[in-house]
């Protein structure tokens, strides 16, 4: 487990991260998500002893990170896949890592394996692809048999092969009982893969909870509805205390709400005769519902061009 209470780290004026208490439990995958600014990488080197917190604690499995012997062995990451020594093999980098925490040998050809890097296990990492130097990444992340991992963007350049086989990892590893921390802007990604969310904006707690909930609380499902005699439809579902409104850009009706008003539309409409062309429910993304929690909080923000402005 990893545990922060009251985290802080100031950097002169500026403070990245403010007052930080959650959990990372095991048993699940937990996505930490957060705009660009937000404080997720200062937050994760803090964790890791990277960074010395201004105020505030953070404990792994109960212990600092400078108190654990061999760390390796205790907690696995994925910051910067490509910051490894230029003249080592890819076999010498996990090598050194592994005797710095005394770990067997042997675990550093069953990682190369399990990434998919056996066959380039004497090539330098300078040499690699990006794809290959996140797969080195996440062997070094997995080369001491941890029950805590922590990946920062563990995608960013994996083929849809390598995001597959990515995913599963995580998603095994939760299920093993392990403590698992993802860190990806991509949210369709996310959305497959966390079972719970942390959401940081400005260095502050946003949201600690599960990705249903998140879902629920923060965006809107409604159920999608066509028929001939819209205006009649409607007038029936506001008689019967349901939310409706036009479609923003469609001919159809949206109702408030998920798979449980849907079944009621249909009910109501086939009680009075009313032919439906289209009754869908509308699942709100764990995109949008980001985006409508961290509005206020995005530090960066992009204009539509407008016709006639200049490339």
């Amino acid at each position: 487990m990893i545990e922060l209470s009251g985290l802080t780290k100031r950097y002169g004026a500026r403070t990245a991260v403010e007052d930080l208490t959650f959990a990372v439990r095991p048993g699940m995958v937990t996505g930490f998500l957060g705009p660009n600014g937000a404080g997720k990488s200062t937050t994760m080197r803090l964790i890791l002893g990277l960074d010395r917190p201004t105020s505030g604690d953070v404990r792994i499995d109960g212990r600092r990170y400078e108190e654990l012997r061999e760390p390796l062995r205790v907690i696995g990451a994925l910051l910067e896949a490509r910051s490894v020594h230029p003249g080592r093999t890819a076999y010498h980098h996990l090598l050194w890592l592994a005797q710095s925490n005394g770990i067997p040998e042997r675990r550093v050809g069953e990682v190369l394996d399990l990434v998919g890097l056996t066959a380039v296990a004497k090539k330098r990492p300078k040499a690699f692809s990006l794809g290959m130097g996140q797969r080195l990444g996440i062997a070094s992340a997995l080369l001491g048999d941890p029950r805590i991992l922590m990946f920062d963007e563990p995608v960013n350049g994996l083929d849809p092969e390598g995001i597959h086989w990515i995913r599963h990892v995580m998603k095994r590893l939760a299920a093993e009982g392990r403590t698992v921390l993802v860190s990806s802007h991509l949210m369709s990604e996310m959305a497959l893969t966390a079972d719970h969310l942390v959401v940081i904006g400005q260095g502050r707690l946003l949201a600690d909870t599960s990705m249903r909930r998140f879902i629920e609380e923060n965006a809107r499902s409604f159920v999608r509805v066509r028929a001939p005699e819209r205006e009649r439809l409607r007038d029936v579902l506001t008689g019967a205390g349901l939310t409706v409104a036009p479609e923003a850009d469609g001919p159809g009706l949206e109702v408030e709400g998920g798979g449980e008003v849907a079944a009621r539309v249909g009910e109501l409409a086939a009680g009075h005769g009313l032919a439906l062309h289209e009754l869908s429910p509308r699942r709100a993304s764990l995109e949008e519902a980001f985006m409508r929690l961290t509005q206020a909080a995005v530090e960066y923000h992009a204009h539509q061009a407008r016709p006639g402005d200049g490339g």
